[in-house]
C-alpha cells in the first residue's frame, strides 16, 4: 500500500509538469489538441492524488503502523472518527489535504475548458498547475506521509489528546477548504495580468471561489476558537497566537477583497487595488503555511519540528516577485482614470472599509512578525502582548460594524442632504437612546464597553430595516403576505441579502466579544467536599471526585451541584483525562451556557484524593452570541454561495470570456 501511495505521488508530480509544460505550449500554439491533452494530464493529477489519500486513510482504518505517519498518529484503541480525522494531525498529512483540495479544485477549473480553446481559463489552470508542482514536490521529496519501517510495530503511538476533540475534526479541514480556495481567484488575477484582459471578467468567474474561501476560512477560524474555548482549559477563545494570527490574515484580506470588487464590477475602479488584495490573500496562506512548518514560533497549532519552512518561504518570495512584477508590468491596463465623486457615497464607506481591514491586517501581521524583527535588531525575541492586540483591533472592529450600519443608508455616487437627513434620523435618535439607557444599566461605568453596544445597536437596526423596507415594498407591490414576500426577496437577491445576513452574524459576535471581554470574571480557589464558592451570583458545591473508564483512557471528575438565587441549576462535572498514550492529564471543562452568559469551570488539581481540589471558576458573559452569530455568518455565507438566479449580477461566465 505504502508503495502504490508514494509512486502515485511521484505520478502526480511527474503529470503536474507534463500539463504546465503542454498547456504553456499548447496556449503560445493556440493548439486546442495540446490544451486538451493538458486538461487531461490535470484530470490525471486529481485522481493519483485522490488515490494517495484514500490509501493514507485505509492505512489508518486498518492499523498499518509499518507507515511512519499512520503509527506517530493514531493507535488500535483510537475511536475511528480520530482514526479518519489524524489523517491530517500532522505536518506530511496535512500537507497532503491541502494537495488533495488543491488537485481537485484545478481538475474543476480546467473541466470548464469545454470549449476548444480558452486562453483566459488555460492560464489560470497553468497558475494552479504550477502550485500543485510546489506541493507535490514536497511530498514527494521533502515530506513522504508513505515513508515506512522495515518491520511493523504491534500498535501506533496515538494521536495528542488535545486533538481528540470535534473541533479539530472540523478546524483544519474547513480551515484548508478557505486556504486553498484563494488558489482560484489569484490564479484567474495572473491569467488576467498575463493575457491584459483587466475589466471584472476575472472576478465574475471567481466570485464563488471568494466566497467559498471566506465562508471556509470563517468557519476555520470559529471552529479553531470553540475548541481552544472548550478544550484548552483557560476560558478564552482567541489568543493572538501566531498560528491563530497566520490564519486571520487572509481572512481579513479576503473580507477587504469581496467588498472591493463590488467597486469594480460596478464602476470599473479599484482594479490595481483588488489584483493586489487577492494576491496578498494567497500569499498569506502561504505565510500561515509557512508559520506552522517553519518553527520560528512556539504555538499549540505549530508543526516545530518541521524542515519545510524553507521551502515554502523561498515560494513566497517566489509568488511575490513574479506577482508583483507582473502587476506592475500591466500597470497601464489597471488604471481607470475613474475617481469618487463624493466621501458620502457607497463607495467611500467600501473604501473605507477596506482600509480598515487591510490596516487590521497589517497590524495583525506586524505583531505576529515583530519577535523575529526585534531577534534580528537587538538578538532578543520580544512578542507582542494580548493587550497591544486588544487596544489595536477593538477600534478597527468597531469601526467596521459602524460602516456595516452607515452604508445601508448612503447611496452610490453621492449623498444628498436630504438623503442624509431622512435616513440617519431615526437611527441616530434611537441609538442615543439606547446609549443612554445602556450607560445607566451600567451605572455610568465601562463607556467604551457603552459605545461599543451602541455601534452594534445601529449596525444590527439599520441592517434589519433594509429587510423590513423591501418586504414591505415588495408586498406593496405584488401583493403577497408579508413572509412570503420577505422569503422571496431574499432568495431573488441572494447575494445582497445574504451579505447582510453576514452582517447580522458579525454583529452579534461583536456583542459577544464585547460582553465576555469586559465584564468576564475568574476565580481560583481549593474547596474541601462540601464547601461552596461564589462568583457571579452562582453557588457552586464540592461533593467530591470520582472516576470513570472511557475508550482510550481514564477520567477523574468533580462533581458539583450550581446553585444560583438559593435554587438548583445542574451539575457540573469538570474533568481530567488520563489517556493511554499520554503520561499528563488533560483538562475536559464544565461549562453551563445562557443567553445571558457562560458558567466555566475548571478542575486544576486535587489533594488527600480528592477530599480538596483546586478549581478555575469563571463567568464569560454574552459569549453564546458570537457562536450564535458564527452560525448566522455561515448561514449567510451559503446563502450567498447558492447557485442560480439571484446569486450573481452577471451570469453570463466563460461565454464573455472566449471572446
Amino acid at each position: 500500500m505504502e508503495v502504490i501511495g508514494q509512486l502515485s505521488i511521484l505520478l502526480a508530480f511527474g503529470f503536474s509538469i507534463y500539463a504546465t509544460l503542454i498547456y504553456t505550449v499548447g496556449i503560445s500554439r493556440k493548439n486546442s489538441a495540446l490544451i486538451l491533452s493538458g486538461r487531461g494530464a490535470a484530470f490525471s493529477v486529481a485522481f493519483l492524488v485522490v488515490l494517495s489519500s484514500v490509501l493514507l486513510w485505509y492505512g489508518f482504518v486498518d492499523g498499518a503502523y509499518n507507515i511512519k505517519y499512520v503509527y506517530g498518529y493514531s493507535s488500535d484503541d483510537l475511536p475511528l472518527i480520530y482514526k479518519l480525522t489524524a489523517f491530517w494531525a500532522g505536518n506530511k498529512g496535512s500537507l497532503l489535504l491541502w494537495e488533495l483540495l488543491l488537485a481537485v479544485y484545478t481538475a474543476i477549473i480546467a473541466l470548464k475548458l469545454r470549449k476548444i480553446y480558452n486562453k483566459y481559463i488555460a492560464n489560470a489552470t497553468v497558475v494552479l498547475l504550477i502550485i500543485n508542482i510546489f506541493f507535490l514536490g514536497l511530498l514527494a521529496f521533502i515530506a513522504n506521509p508513505f515513508e515506512a519501517y522495515n518491520f511493523t510495530p504491534p500498535d501506533g503511538s496515538g494521536l495528542n489528546p488535545m486533538l481528540q476533540n470535534p473541533g479539530m475534526v472540523f478546524h483544519p479541514l474547513t480551515l484548508y477548504l478557505g486556504y486553498v480556495g484563494v488558489s482560484v481567484p489569484f490564479a484567474f488575477a495572473i491569467s488576467a495580468l498575463i493575457t491584459k484582459r483587466t475589466d471584472d471578467w476575472w472576478i465574475r468567474n471567481t466570485r464563488k471561489w471568494a466566497v467559498w474561501a471566506w465562508v471556509f476560512l470563517s468557519l476555520g477560524n470559529i471552529l479553531g476558537g470553540i475548541w481552544a474555548y472548550v478544550e484548552l482549559g483557560w476560558g478564552g477563545y482567541w489568543a493572538w497566537d501566531p498560528v491563530e494570527n497566520s490564519s486571520f490574515i487572509p481572512w481579513l484580506i479576503l473580507t477587504a477583497y469581496i467588498h472591493s470588487v463590488i467597486i469594480q464590477e460596478r464602476k470599473n475602479m479599484l482594479k490595481i487595488w483588488n489584483v493586489s488584495l487577492i494576491i496578498f490573500a494567497f500569499l498569506a496562506t502561504l505565510f500561515g503555511t509557512f508559520l506552522t512548518r517553519s518553527g520560528v514560533f512556539a504555538s499549540v497549532h505549530s508543526f516545530s519540528d518541521s524542515p519545510l519552512g524553507f521551502y515554502f518561504l523561498m515560494f513566497m518570495f517566489l509568488v511575490l516577485i513574479v506577482s508583483l512584477g507582473l502587476m506592475f508590468s500591466r500597470i497601464g491596463h489597471l488604471t481607470s482614470g475613474k475617481e469618487f465623486e463624493s466621501y458620502v457615497s457607497k463607495e467611500s464607506s467600501f473604501l473605507f472599509n477596506n482600509l480598515f481591514l487591510v490596516g487590521g491586517a497589517f497590524a495583525v501581521f506586524l505583531g505576529t512578525v515583530f519577535p523575529i524583527i526585534s531577534e534580528a535588531l537587538r538578538g532578543v525575541k520580544v512578542s507582542v502582548s494580548v493587550p497591544w492586540y486588544n487596544q489595536i483591533m477593538a477600534p478597527i472592529l468597531l469601526g467596521v460594524v459602524l460602516l456595516m450600519g452607515i452604508c445601508p443608508l448612503i447611496a452610490w455616487h453621492k449623498s444628498s442632504k436630504r438623503n442624509f437627513k431622512v435616513n440617519f434620523l431615526v437611527p441616530v435618535v434611537l441609538s442615543l437612546i439606547f446609549f443612554g439607557v445602556i450607560f445607566y444599566l451600567l451605572n455610568g461605568e465601562n463607556l467604551y464597553a457603552a459605545i461599543g453596544f451602541t455601534i452594534c445597536f445601529f449596525a444590527l437596526f439599520t441592517t434589519v430595516q433594509e429587510f423590513v423596507k423591501g418586504m414591505f415594498a415588495r408586498s406593496k407591490i405584488t401583493g403577497e403576505m408579508l413572509l412570503k414576500s420577505l422569503a422571496l426577496m431574499v432568495m431573488k437577491n441572494r447575494r445582497r441579502y445574504g451579505g447582510y445576513i453576514v452582517h447580522i452574524g458579525i454583529i452579534l459576535i461583536t456583542f459577544g466579544i464585547i460582553g465576555s471581554q469586559v465584564f468576564n470574571q475568574e476565580m481560583k480557589t481549593r474547596l474541601a467536599v462540601g464547601q461552596k464558592a461564589e462568583i457571579g451570583g452562582y453557588e457552586i458545591l464540592y461533593k467530591g471526585l470520582q472516576k470513570t473508564e472511557i475508550q482510550n483512557g481514564t477520567a477523574i471528575y468533580a462533581n458539583l451541584a450550581v446553585f444560583k438565587n438559593n435554587k438548583f441549576i445542574t451539575t457540573a462535572r469538570p474533568e481530567k483525562v488520563f489517556y493511554s498514550n499520554s503520561e499528563r492529564p488533560f483538562s475536559e471543562v464544565s461549562i453551563h451556557s445562557t443567553l445571558k452568559e457562560d458558567l466555566y469551570i475548571v478542575l486544576q488539581n486535587w489533594l488527600e484524593g480528592g477530599r480538596a481540589a483546586d478549581f478555575m471558576f469563571k463567568i464569560n458573559p454574552l459569549i453564546i452570541w458570537m457562536w450564535i452569530g458564527s452560525f448566522i455568518l455561515t448561514l449567510g455565507g451559503l446563502l450567498a454561495l447558492w447557485p442560480g438566479k439571484g446569486s450573481q449580477l452577471n451570469p453570463k461566465m466563460y461565454e464573455e470570456v472566449s471572446s
